[in-house]
């Protein structure tokens, strides 16, 4: 039988509309604007001003601490303005707008297709490259990989799981990057792997993609068993790191506490790929896979862009009609992914996917009373119960929220789409999640 985390998970269609479309390079837009603030943790601090000629891969933001990233400029041109634009969600936020002319790198970076297997480099100057090239975790969280590679004191890596699941509907730039850039993708799990100190590797891939795992299969057998290739159910979410802990080695991660608490740490596969790109290329983190999908595209494709690129000219290059007149775009997967109120935002470090929905997609049914049925609590992937706890945010409850552990929620969205009576739930969970958070932390810094 098929591998799978032990409790919980839904099956929503797949719709992998572009799951056979190829990579396609996506060309140099007229200006980019590069958000300063891409990953979990401090924004960074530009270290270039207004008028500055940069080069692509060049340091223009340098990280503010330990949990914070570098930013480099994606392209080469003039510094144009280091100031703010207006996000996804209408907020303002610091970034730097440059305009391109051309595109000239900076020197030593390997911009060569062939592969290089041999890393010599020790754990400590591997992962000091690592935060040098301003990797974060590409499947969506942002974490610094950095940080994820820096075991803290008293803990110990076992294993390193690569997270190829993809679990999300719609997405498939994690599949096709599989597909393509394979055998980067293992040379870059097994530099993760050197770094944290560890023999095994596993790759977790959801059994529909058949492809993708004979592929890493055949790739994965000459590193003599330090590489496996597991198979996973078809279920969401999958890829959720404590769910995938969970199927792939029976794991189980403890209310509020880290994979490494019980030895695992977790990184996706385009971060994977990332760290081959910085280790073995020299090339920081300014470009991307990206799934622009939907049932509203004439052309869903799976992009390479550059980090900055307006998401407006990627939804126009698969043929969307008009953006004014579309009902949703969602930055990432119909699940887990947040809604666009401003289609110029620009692409960034963990945009995994670009969601066109149609109106029937995103229509909700008339919201009516809990009748205490448990199919959310049946859903819940963490054993949690969504009913009470979206009842008790909603009165601001926010002591009870916290009694039954509302912090361990992964905004998965299970018990949203289980719940037959149309409940907000997730949005309830999130409000409570963040106020409980928020009292915690205060509790902590007293």
């Amino acid at each position: 039988m098929l591998k799978t985390f032990p409790i919980g998970g839904i099956h929503p269609p797949g719709n992998k509309l572009s799951a056979d479309k190829a990579i396609e390079r996506f060309a140099l837009p007229e200006t980019v604007v590069i958000p300063l603030s891409q990953h979990i943790g401090a924004p960074a601090v530009a270290c270039v001003a207004k008028g500055d000629k940069v080069l692509a891969g060049q340091l223009i933001a340098k990280a503010d601490g330990f949990v914070s990233s570098n930013i480099h400029s994606s392209v080469s041109g003039t510094v144009k303005a280091v100031d703010t634009y207006v996000n996804a969600q209408g907020l303002r936020r610091p970034a730097i707008t440059i305009t391109v002319e051309g595109d000239e790198w900076v020197e030593g970076v390997d911009l060569s297709d062939e592969l290089i297997e041999e890393c010599n480099l020790e754990p400590k100057e591997i992962i000091a490259k690592v935060a040098e090239a301003g990797i974060v975790g590409m499947g969506g969280a942002t974490f610094p990989a950095h940080v994820k590679l820096s075991v803290p004191p008293g803990c110990k890596a076992e294993c390193l799981i690569i997270n190829g699941v993809e679990c999300e509907p719609f997405l498939t730039a994690d599949h096709r990057l599989m597909l393509e850039k394979g055998a980067e993708m293992l040379i870059g799990a097994r530099i993760i792997a050197k770094a944290l100190g560890v023999n095994k590797t596993y790759v977790g891939v959801e059994n529909n993609k058949p492809d993708a795992i004979a592929h890493l299969k055949k790739l994965a057998a000459k590193y003599n068993g330090e590489v496996e290739i597991v198979p996973l159910k078809v279920q969401y979410p999958q890829g959720g790191e404590k769910q995938l802990i969970a199927a792939v080695t029976g794991r189980q991660v403890p209310s509020k506490g880290l994979p490494i608490a019980v030895g695992a740490v977790v990184q996706n596969a385009g971060t994977a790929f990332a760290v081959y790109e910085a280790v073995q290329k020299n090339k920081p983190l300014v470009e991307r896979v990206i799934t622009v999908t939907g049932k509203a595209l004439s052309e869903p494709k799976n992009l390479l862009v550059r980090i900055g690129t307006p998401m407006q000219s990627l939804l126009e290059y698969c043929g969307i009609d008009s953006v004014e007149g579309t009902l949703k775009i969602v930055g990432g997967g119909p699940m887990m992914g947040r809604s666009m109120c401003n289609p110029e935002e620009s692409m960034m470090k963990g945009s995994s996917g670009l969601l066109v929905l149609t109106e029937p997609e995103t229509k909700r049914g008339e919201e009516a009373e809990c009748i205490r049925c448990g199919k959310c609590v049946e859903a819940c992937p963490m054993g949690l119960e969504p009913y009470l706890m979206g009842r008790v945010s909603k009165i601001k409850n926010f002591e009870m929220a916290e009694q039954h552990y509302i912090y361990d929620c992964i905004e998965c969205g299970c018990c949203t789409y289980s719940c037959p009576a149309y409940l907000p739930l997730l949005d309830w969970l999130k409000l409570g999640k963040a106020e409980v958070m928020k009292i915690m932390r205060a509790r902590t810094s007293k």
